[in-house]
């Protein structure tokens, strides 16, 4: 039976969308409807390229003909994405073709711009099956270089702020005066701080999975190899790297607060909607910077439920004011850059 619409949008998307879905939710109504379908087109090739007991070379043909489908460039044909457990996924992967025909059926230049980001996620998502397609635990597969690191986090993450810049410009009249070029550089920069975030965040289990997006050659400019990150003995002078990694991505956050302050407050929905994801980096950076253990796969950092519901709550009246949400925003990057020197 067909999927309508508004459950691919709604009960659906609630049930694959995870953390992001109170923002995707908050956003003006224009708004909502293209940037959800980008993310269900983007959460189902995340989906096919986890598909679990597939080689990664099975997965890499059914991730290329979903990319070519969503951008238009092959028919729609069913996609083989095994038997996902989890539920809402299955749901998803059964709903591609009506994704499908509601993509074909929004605007045309919104159309271009959701092919373009989710064409550009799902070249990231080749990047990693194909890189890490040998790694295994106890020998994992390192990104090279720092220039090879900016390139992953941007295709998977970086991209979503032009794709997110450029339709808010377009719905929403308060924001066409913004200078395009330059708003554009500081989504794309806010978007890989937080994946820059989750990079480190994920290390440790990332390394037990044979991957490292670490760089080679800034383990070897300290001395370290890749293997010395799963060495306790090593694990301290790993620290320097966090450091530098972690100042790299708060130079991106500075960017992502300069983006939400040049939000009005009157576009309030818009304002939260971009806020969220900042405050919540933030706090996640400033948490792997103060907390012992970083590589020790025991001891994953995470924002608690308690600090996230604290942190919604706050937000709505302060988004209300630029002068409390600077404020605001200030406070949360001075902590992050004690850590980053401590």
């Amino acid at each position: 039976m067909p999927v309508p619409a508004d459950t691919l949008l709604g009960a659906l998307l609630k049930r694959v969308s995870r953390s992001f879905y109170l923002s995707l939710r908050m956003l003006p109504p224009g708004l909502r409807a293209p940037v959800s379908l980008a993310y269900l087109l983007a959460r189902a090739a995340d989906t096919i390229a986890d598909t679990p007991g597939r080689p990664a070379p099975q997965r890499l043909a059914q991730l290329q003909s979903w990319r070519e489908q969503v951008a238009g460039t092959r028919p729609a044909q069913p996609i083989d994405a095994g038997n996902p457990t989890d539920a809402g996924e299955a749901a998803l992967m059964t709903a591609l073709p009506e994704a499908l025909d509601l993509l074909r059926q929004q605007a045309p230049v919104d159309t271009a711009d959701i092919r373009r980001v989710v064409t550009t996620l799902t070249d990231g998502m080749c990047f990693d099956l194909q890189h890490f397609e040998h790694g295994r635990a106890g020998a994992p597969v390192p990104l090279q270089t720092r220039a090879e690191l900016d390139r992953y986090t941007y295709m998977v993450a970086g991209c979503v702020g032009e794709f997110w810049t450029d339709i808010a410009m377009r719905h929403r009249p308060e924001l066409q005066a913004w200078p395009r070029d330059a708003m554009v550089a500081k989504g794309i920069a806010y978007g890989q701080a937080l994946q820059l975030t989750n990079v480190l965040r994920d290390a440790a289990e990332d390394l037990a999975n044979g991957r490292c997006y670490l760089p080679a050659e800034l383990l070897a400019q300290r001395g370290l190899t890749v293997a010395d990150l799963s060495d306790p003995s090593r694990r301290a002078a790993a620290r320097p790297l966090l450091v530098e990694l972690s100042a790299q991505a708060l130079a991106g956050y500075r960017d992502g607060a300069d983006y939400v302050l040049r939000i009005p407050a009157g576009s309030l929905r818009l304002r939260l909607a971009s806020l969220w994801p900042l405050m919540l980096g933030l706090a996640s950076l400033e948490l792997l910077l103060t907390s012992p253990g970083w590589l020790e796969p025991s001891r994953r950092v995470k924002v608690t439920r308690g600090a996230v519901y604290r942190m919604l709550l706050r937000s709505v009246p302060t988004a209300l004011s630029t002068a409390a949400l600077r404020r605001w925003i200030d406070a949360a990057l001075a902590r992050t850059d004690a850590a980053c020197r401590a």
